[in-house]
């Protein structure tokens, strides 16, 4: 499937900031025999007074800028042009949970796609004892883990409604937990909590979702901003799944990667510093327009 993606992100501050500088974190990855970024763009206005580009250690492009002079607002667009390849359909060749601590073990890769990056807490996922509990349910179930994630995955949808104006960018896991309701950061922050708890690596997926549906399809939640979804480990054989549980369904090709990481501290689009007073406004516009299919090369 080949997309034309464009993001606008704005930020409005009460008072003139100076000295701000951030990272960015915005345009598709290239993934072998999943995506391929064709092109794409990145404007930031004012125009900074310096910007370089690195690679994380999760290996994703980010941009560096750095805006020393006072400036009411920031404003980032991005443009791109990515290919979504389908995935085939495969076996479940997950262990059973109670096997999978010693196909971890096994595991001898530090690479950043490594289980053991994602076992545990991370700095915005503390163990949580309340989804602890909730995911308790599924630690003595005759199910493989790829099973168990399902399960995870369709109960947060079933128990969690989708608000975005319950939570802010802010909200812990535990806060979204009680409330039931959140945005796709907390249903994901809340799946990832729940499957570690059971000693399944997961992490955090950070990207677009197609906005436009296919004929007869609903649209899905979240389409209107940058999305999320869950990324599962399942054992050796079967590897990485990634599941969406703002719509309770698997990644497809209406979801495009933008990077992977722990949690959202790891991926969010946009991270920095700045002097400055007051309050911000932000604004987000997203627009994930399907094109004429063409074969991937």
């Amino acid at each position: 499937m080949l997309y034309d993606l464009s993001l606008h992100m704005g930020y409005i501050y009460d008072v003139p900031a100076t000295g701000a500088r951030h990272i960015v974190r915005v345009l598709p990855l290239s993934l072998t025999n999943r995506q391929r970024l064709i092109a794409g763009s990145l404007k930031v206005t004012p125009h900074p007074d310096e910007q370089s580009n690195f690679t994380d250690f999760f290996q994703h492009p980010a941009t560096s800028i750095l805006v020393r002079n006072p400036h009411e607002k920031l404003d980032i667009r991005m443009q791109a042009r990515v290919q979504v390849e389908s995935q085939p359909v495969t076996a479940d060749f997950s262990p059973m949970l109670a096997k999978l601590p010693d196909e971890i073990s096994d595991s001898w890769s530090v690479e950043p796609s490594s289980p053991h990056h994602f076992t545990g807490s991370s700095p915005r996922l503390p163990e949580t004892t309340e989804i602890a509990d909730y995911a308790r349910q599924w630690a003595t179930t005759n199910l493989t883990v790829m099973q168990i994630a399902h399960a995870v995955c369709a109960q947060i949808n079933k128990d969690f409604v989708y608000d975005p104006k319950a939570t802010t960018v802010d909200t812990t896991p535990k806060e979204a937990f009680r409330l039931k309701r959140g945005v796709c950061q907390d249903f994901v922050h809340v799946m990832i909590i729940a499957l570690r708890s059971l000693g399944i690596p997961a992490g955090y997926v950070s990207g677009f979702l197609r906005t436009i549906p296919p004929p007869g399809k609903e649209r899905l939640e979240g389409a209107d901003a940058m999305h999320a979804w869950v990324r599962i480990w399942c054992g050796e054989t079967a590897g990485w799944i990634e599941l969406d549980p703002t719509n309770n369904i698997p990644a497809g090709t209406d979801h495009i990667v933008v990077a992977y990481g722990r949690d959202y501290s790891d991926v969010a689009p946009v991270i920095g510093v700045l002097k400055s007073y007051g309050s911000q406004k932000t604004v987000q516009a997203v627009d994930v327009i399907p094109l004429k299919q063409q074969k991937m090369k």
